[in-house]
């Protein structure tokens, strides 16, 4: 298994991963191993799949009910671009969060996906959208908008600040491209009620379905239109606007304390790209507890 970037980067090392886990193996289908496009940009400074996060609560109660975001998705090329998981990563500022206490689905049109996250040696929460899926197509020029909802158990350190970041990988058999990366969603844990304790998420659109193509070419944000994601039957409704705060990018200080530095986001992807590749729909995790680092 290999990763390749769809544009040049710095050279970076990568961040120690956590592969010495036990997984239990599930068969790939025989479509998700089909060639899929290859997603290649015309302007090499920039990935292929624009990414945005968006929508998302400030804050989560432990142990309260679910928060929905979504996850925009837009095909800058000229191709259509297949075989595409996001991949969720989390990072905590006291460094405490653990797998199990998160609990995240993506919607493949009606219906539910469950996300397993692994936790990596640098103390990030990486949960590839898997769970069987072939991944998501994207027609060119155009956005397709992915439903996502968060909760955490009552076990989950409060308070906190959490910043997720959806990287995103083209799968090609054994080996893929990282093809697009999130701004970052910053929220806050806490455990005094004030959190969100039913579904949440500020939506501007009719939400018919879970993964929505907004109709839009790449150098619109979000606009009206339908569409069908890759793999499902369900169709989803636009989601307009910029709501919530995923939109806004922390300081360069800020990522630097509870955010997934850049040093890492390459092994981060090489990370979720193996977990993909092997076929580890779910995860049987044989170390749960990894040694924490102090709060920052």
């Amino acid at each position: 298994m290999r990763l390749r970037t769809s544009h040049p980067l710095a050279p970076t090392a990568l961040a120690p991963t956590a592969l010495a886990l036990c997984v239990t193996l599930t068969p790939t289908p025989a479509h998700a191993l089909e060639p899929r496009p290859a997603c290649v940009s015309s302007d090499t400074r920039d990935f292929p799949i624009k990414t945005r996060i968006h929508g998302g609560p400030d804050a989560y109660e432990a142990g309260g009910g679910f928060g929905t975001w979504y996850i925009d998705l837009t095909n800058t090329t000229a191709h259509t671009c297949g075989a595409i998981h996001p991949v969720v990563v989390l990072v905590d500022a006291k460094r405490t969060l653990r797998p199990e206490q998160a609990r995240l689905e993506f919607f493949e049109g009606e219906r539910a996906h469950g996300v397993t996250f692994v936790r990596s040696d640098e103390d990030e929460n990486v949960g590839p959208f898997d769970d069987g899926f072939p991944g998501f197509t994207v027609a060119p020029g155009r956005t397709l908008t992915v439903k996502v909802r968060l909760s955490l158990t009552s076990g989950a350190t409060a308070p906190n600040t959490v910043v997720a970041n959806a990287a995103v990988v083209q799968r090609h058999e054994d080996d893929g491209d990282w093809v697009g990366e999130s701004n970052d969603y910053r929220f806050r844990v806490e455990d005094d009620g004030t959190g969100q304790s039913e579904e949440t998420g500020q939506e501007t659109g009719e939400e018919t379905g879970g993964a929505a193509d907004t109709g839009t070419d790449a150098s619109a944000s979000a606009s009206a239109g339908t569409g069908t994601p890759s793999g499902g039957t369900g169709s989803g409704t636009t989601v307009g606007g910029t709501a919530g705060t995923g939109a806004a990018a922390p300081s360069a200080d800020q990522l630097a304390s509870t955010g997934p530095g850049a040093s890492n986001r390459l092994g981060l992807a090489a990370l979720a790209l193996t977990l993909l590749a092997s076929g580890a729909g779910l995860l049987a995790l044989a170390r749960r507890v990894r040694p924490r680092r102090p709060s920052v």
